[in-house]
């Protein structure tokens, strides 16, 4: 037979090693891995020139904005940055405009996505006004839902724990997760409002009003309302040792519950914030150095699941206001989560197989990706290729993405995204899109009810 395309000279994390390989792929699947001598003849032969492939990247939390915020980000835009970043497949929030939160929300969206993507992408919905629309929206094909505890988005009474059970019974029967932004509303609301009578406006006021207990609460009352209904629990950008530690408990009690940590909240401190300013607010904010290190032993450990960008992009006057509280809170992520993660694998923190772990394996394992996240014969074809050793600094003004702003401005970084392949299609070629709109794929959940 005549494959679509072979890449050899490659080395290939496979098998939980790395490995001197080519591989061969046909219709958007991986079809052989092996020595080159072993390949099919091919249509296209890539020499990759020993540079190093994984399977290709999972972002499980991203805004890709568009609609009514596409002026922020779009869907091609987003996934221009996906491509560039080396993400194969991201899971889209539904914190838009309109809030994704209905049959029809969902699919207006996905229908303006298929236009437009360049990568697979997946969505999640907020929960409804009328729990029955629970089951049209997985229909629909959402992969799960989101509940943002900061703050009152999307149908459910964030005041009654009575509503969220039904809510999460409701979708641990049919078989999705939901993803959960844990910061308790009222004490964060009650800190803020403290914080603006005293005319306090400033970063340090910020810390304070998202102290670690508002995080530590909002996990607690979540984790108590998961143990009374059996849902699949996903926790956000977890930020605090405490936080980590009330969900490492719930694993070990049984429970069915994962979470994520963010590059942002393992490179940058509560000082950096200081110094760097409106740049770097997100929510939950950076921490201090004792969370920020038990950040890293859980991942280490294994009790942080994953790690995902939050890519959050805004226009940069959003970010220029000169109250705290006026400042629109989120950093764009997908073009510099890669390679700052490859500079820690240069500097030994962390391993290859950290990374494949941490962004393949677990997303494609616990969210259910079929054929996704190993390279794997018979697998779907997402490649991310890397050049291990290339150093370069963080210019936020060549990202992709419409957000033209980091706080890792002009830091160095040694390893970078060379090409992306999606289903088999080259995406990304030396920074450089090479896939045309429409070419990703909308990943819907298989056995929709």
């Amino acid at each position: 037979m005549i494959a679509d395309s072979v890449l050899v000279n490659a080395k290939a994390y496979f098998k939980q090693d790395i490995v001197d390989c080519s591989i061969a792929i046909d219709e958007g699947k991986i079809l052989k891995i092996g020595k080159e001598v072993n390949m099919p003849k091919a249509d296209v032969q890539t020499d990759l020139k020993g540079q190093l492939v994984l399977p290709g990247l999972i972002d499980v939390h991203v805004h890709l904005r568009d609609e009514g915020k596409s002026r922020k980000e779009d869907f091609y835009s987003g996934t221009a940055a996906a491509a560039a970043g080396g993400f194969t497949t991201v899971m889209d929030m539904p914190n838009n405009e309109p809030v994704t939160m209905s049959p029809r929300t969902l699919h207006d969206r996905m229908e303006i996505a298929e236009r437009k993507v360049l990568v697979n992408v997946g969505f999640r919905s907020e929960f409804p006004n009328n729990l029955k629309d629970i089951g049209p929206i997985i229909k629909e094909g959402a992969l799960g839902f989101k509940l943002f505890m900061a703050e009152q988005i999307g149908g459910l009474d964030l005041g009654s724990d009575d509503a969220i059970t039904d809510a999460f019974k409701m979708v641990a029967r049919l078989g999705v997760s939901v993803a959960v932004h844990a910061e308790d509303r009222e004490t964060l609301k009650h800190a803020e409002d403290a914080f603006k009578k005293e005319r306090r406006n400033d970063v340090a006021a910020f810390l304070k009003a998202h102290s670690e207990i508002v995080e530590l609460k909002s996990v607690q009352r979540v984790l108590n309302i998961v143990r009374n209904s059996g849902v699949q629990l996903h926790f956000c950008h977890v930020t605090t040792k405490e936080g980590l530690e009330a969900i490492v408990e719930g694993k070990k009690s049984g429970m069915t519950v994962s979470c994520e940590t963010t590059p942002h909240n393992l490179l940058l401190s509560s000082d950096d914030l200081r110094k760097i300013g409106m740049l770097c607010l997100t929510m939950p904010p950076v921490r201090d150095k004792p969370n920020i290190k038990a950040l890293w032993d859980g991942l280490q450990r294994g009790s942080v699941d994953m790690i995902a960008s939050d890519h959050a992009p805004r226009m940069l006057k959003e970010k220029e206001a000169e109250s705290v509280w006026d400042v629109k809170v989120g950093i764009p992520g997908l073009e510099t989560t890669l390679p700052l993660l490859l500079t820690e694998v240069n500097r030994g923190r962390l391993t290859i197989g950290n990374v494949v772990r941490l962004m393949d394996e677990k997303p494609a394992e616990i969210f259910k990706l079929k054929g996704k996240g190993l390279l794997k014969e018979g697998n779907d074809a997402d490649l991310t290729v890397v050049d291990l050793y290339r150093k370069h600094k963080i210019d936020s003004s060549r990202f992709l993405s419409k957000a033209k702003y980091s706080p890792f401005d002009g830091r160095e970084v040694e390893g970078m995204p060379t090409q992306t392949y999606v289903n088999g299609q080259l995406a990304m070629d030396a920074g450089e899109i090479t896939a045309k709109p429409g070419s990703g794929r909308i990943v819907r959940r298989e056995n929709a009810v």
